[in-house]
Formats: C-alpha cells, structure tokens, sequence
C-alpha cells in the first residue's frame, strides 16, 4: 500500500495543489490504515466496505474523537476513490462508508462576576497594564476572534462612532460596535501606554509588545491567562471563553439571535445558534433550582 499512499500525496500535492499540512494530515491517517491491514495481513485489494468501517471502529476504541474519525473517513474516501479512478481497484470499498456524527458540545461560559473580577484585577499604574486591559475590554465587548484581535490595526478603529472593522473568515468584513467599557480603556491606553511601546518600525497594529512588534496568538492566550492566575482565578480561562461569554449574555439579556450572528461573524444561523442551548440549559436549571416541583 505504501507505493499507492505515496502516489496519492504526488496526486494530492502537484494536481490538486493542497497544502503541506493537508498532505501530512492525509498521510497520517493512510498510514494508520496500512499497518492496521498489515497486522490483520490484508493486502490492498481484499480491503473492502466491511474492513474499512471494522478499521474506524478501532480508531474510535483507541480514542479517536468524533470530528477526528470523520476527517478520517473523508480521507479514506478520497483515497479510494482515486485508486478506483486510476483502475487500481475495481470498486471504490469507501463510497458506502457512513462518516460518524459529531457530539454537540455546549460552550462554556464565564460568569459575569468572574469577568468582573479578572478585567478590574488589573494594575493598570503598572506596565502593560493599559493594554491588557484594552485587550480584555475589546474581547468581551466586541466577540471578536482572537486573530481578529491580533490583526487590529489603528485605522480599523473609529473612535468617534465607537465601532470597529475586521475582517473575518472567508475574508468578510464586519462592522462591530465597542462598548464604553472598552472604549475608556482603548483610548487610554492608545494615547499613554501604546506611544512608549512604539518603535521605529513599528506598524499600525492596535496591540503591540514591548519590542514594537504585533502581538502574536499565542502571546495573547498568554496574557489571557496570566492575568486570570494573578486575579485568583483557577478555572481555565482562554480568549474564546471570552467570545462565548459576549455572546451568551447578550443572549441572556434579550439581543435578537440575527443581531448575535452578524457582530460574531457567523455565516450560517446555526452556528450561533448553540447559545440558544446553554440559555435554555440555564433556563432548566433555575427551574429545578426553584420550583416547588422541579
């Protein structure tokens, strides 16, 4: 099988021009498929509908999450399919292969008291405590995505209406509104603390790091985290709790579901609308909570 694998990624990387990581994703899987074969002795050929669906059953008992098992099944069809196009096989074995569903996971969320206590945890006398408090401040009262964060830049922020542009995935450009929270600690840490970081290089980015630069996805997470440890905070804190959080209590204190979607940038209804669920789960839970009955 390995010859066929190594055609198939030439076929993968030159003809269809997908990226590296994309290859070695594939390659991964495949190669999980062929020493699976190799141990139950299984050339190629005798490899049908049957073996291929006994084989996701193994990756599953092994561990293999559910979005993880249909990455998988998508590579196997792909591979099958193009050994069947070149009459390396007869049939393609994978066609039928049935991709297991993925588990809907509720977002978790923090409370508006512990946000509370992390954004105002924050010493902003102190240095880079300006920014990270801008930081924080933008991230619960605008939803953005952390990349959107990392690529502010000053023109993309109009003090005067209070609103920002970014530009999503699929490089959709939304217009979403600041808070007055967040706007105080932008405006203060753009005309204080942001002017001692500026170095001559320096580009337009709204939050840049000690050495002029942009800050980084990972820089962020850190600082996220950082400042949640130094406020006494235990839980798990990463800058998407802080998107879910936005949304989630908007939703709580009756934003129209349509408005939600357009400022987290969500093509599609039905992403936004797993916060309907925690709300309901929230519902549920003051029900039990305080009904005689519950």
């Amino acid at each position: 099988m390995q010859q066929e694998i190594e055609s198939f990624i030439m076929y993968l990387a030159v003809e269809r021009g997908l990226s590296v990581s994309y290859q070695n994703s594939v390659r991964q899987s495949l190669e999980s498929l062929k020493c699976w074969s190799e141990a139950k002795q299984l050339p190629l050929s005798d490899i049908g509908t049957e073996e291929l669906a006994s084989f996701v059953q193994v990756r599953k008992e092994e561990g293999l999450a559910s979005s993880s098992l249909r990455i998988l099944v998508v590579h196997l069809k792909v591979f099958f399919r193009y050994l069947a196009s070149r009459s390396i096989l007869v049939h393609d074995p994978a066609e039928p292969l049935l991709a297991p569903r993925v588990e809907s996971h509720l977002p978790n969320t923090m409370s508006l008291e512990v946000l509370t206590q992390l954004i105002e945890s924050i010493d902003t006398t102190k240095k880079l405590g300006k920014r990270d408090k801008a930081i924080l401040e933008l991230f619960y009262a605008s939803g953005l995505r952390l990349s959107e964060i990392c690529q502010l830049h000053l023109e993309n922020y109009d003090q005067q209406e209070g609103m920002v542009r970014v530009t999503g995935k699929g490089g959709k450009t939304r217009i979403v509104p600041v808070g007055m929270a967040a706007q105080k600690a932008i405006e203060l840490y753009l005309v204080s603390e942001r002017k001692e970081l500026v170095k001559p290089r320096t580009s337009s980015h709204i939050f840049i790091s000690v050495r002029g630069g942009g800050l980084s996805t990972d820089r962020i997470r850190s600082i996220v985290k950082q400042r949640a440890v130094a406020a006494g905070i235990e839980s798990n804190l990463y800058p998407h709790l802080l998107r879910h959080s936005f949304a989630t209590h908007l939703l709580e204190n009756g934003a129209d579901l349509r408005v939600i979607q357009e400022m987290l940038g969500h093509s599609d209804i039905s992403t936004t609308q797993i916060y309907t669920h925690v709300e309901q789960k929230r519902l549920k839970e003051i029900h039990q909570q305080f009904h005689p009955r519950g």
